[in-house]
């Protein structure tokens, strides 16, 4: 089985969509988001600087418009049901898994993530907060450190890593006083997502999914909640918005890709960070990023491998 992946907040870089604007309709894919939520993707995608695409309100819509976009190029008219897979996303890659898995169009994907990274922006400008990798150390070890100082493990990302999160002030102590044979790498993301901070985007969330009719999973959906395959439209909608405040569990997510029996994950557009972990996490498991168009004919090989009908 082949495992469709799709990265989260903090993997977006500068000029990341020019490339794929020389590649018939991708322009005009996305003007037409553009113009539904008031945001110019183009721009952000091509003309923005780093500090810019930090901005959460525009590196969430972002990174899925490029997600869609690159899965569009890799699959054309072949639907994912059509290919021995399944999907998953890391956070707000979530939301292009869901479009992958037939539970969203890209078009509400589009319009909710807009949602969601307005609301996450708002909440975390209520207190200064943010993210910090911890990579190595003793699990409980770290688990326990992060506990004295007031953080939250937000991410479980198996392969030794836990993304803490917090106060600002509880971050700077934490890179003052690492836990025991570790290492501490600040985030390039603008508050502390995944954890009680995010609660009143929660609701701001719920709102917006009311009107949404979804599809059950056309393909094996993995949820960041517990790991766990999700078969229902309306449950995969329910956790996406109950995941804004909910530690990220792609530690588990990779238990369950080993359960599927995965010999493959392609990683979506800007590929390389959950890639990265694969290869840590699940050797013997084949791993391609989709970083630019450049990819795509390996991509489309690799997928082809995998066809059922």
């Amino acid at each position: 089985m082949l495992v469709l992946v799709a990265p989260g907040q903090g993997a977006q870089k500068p000029g990341l969509l020019t490339p794929w604007l020389d590649l018939p309709g991708v322009a005009d894919r996305l003007a037409a988001w553009s113009d539904a939520i008031d945001l110019d993707l183009t721009h952000y995608g091509t003309e923005a600087d780093a500090e810019q695409i930090l901005d959460t309100e525009v590196a969430q819509p972002l990174l899925v418009a490029t997600a869609l976009i690159s899965a569009h190029e890799l699959l054309g008219d072949r639907k994912p049901a059509e290919v021995h897979t399944a999907t998953a996303g890391h956070s707000v890659g979530e939301l292009a898994a869901a479009v992958l898995a037939g539970v969203l169009d890209p078009e509400t994907a589009v319009r909710l993530v807009r949602t969601r990274g307005t609301a996450m922006a708002r909440a975390a400008a209520v207190t200064d907060t943010g993210m910090s990798a911890v990579l190595g150390g003793d699990p409980a070890e770290v688990a326990a450190h992060l506990e004295r100082l007031g953080l939250t493990p937000a991410n479980m990302n198996g392969a030794g890593q836990v993304v803490a999160a917090g106060t600002t002030e509880a971050l700077a102590a934490l890179a003052e006083d690492r836990p025991e044979k570790s290492r501490v790498r600040p985030l390039k993301v603008a508050g502390a997502f995944h954890t009680r901070h995010m609660a009143p985007a929660v609701e701001a969330m719920r709102s917006e999914v009311a009107d949404v009719v979804p599809g059950d999973p056309t393909v094996p959906y993995v949820s960041n909640l517990d790991g766990q395959v999700v078969t229902s439209g309306a449950d995969v909608v329910d956790r996406l918005v109950g995941q804004i405040s909910s530690p990220v569990r792609w530690d588990l997510c990779v238990e369950t890709f080993q359960e599927l029996g995965v010999t493959a994950l392609l990683e979506l557009c800007p590929g390389g960070t959950l890639t990265g972990l694969a290869k840590r996490a699940l050797p013997g498991v084949r791993t391609l990023a989709l970083k630019s168009p450049d990819d795509l004919d390996a991509a489309r090989e690799l997928v082809a491998e995998y066809v059922t009908a």
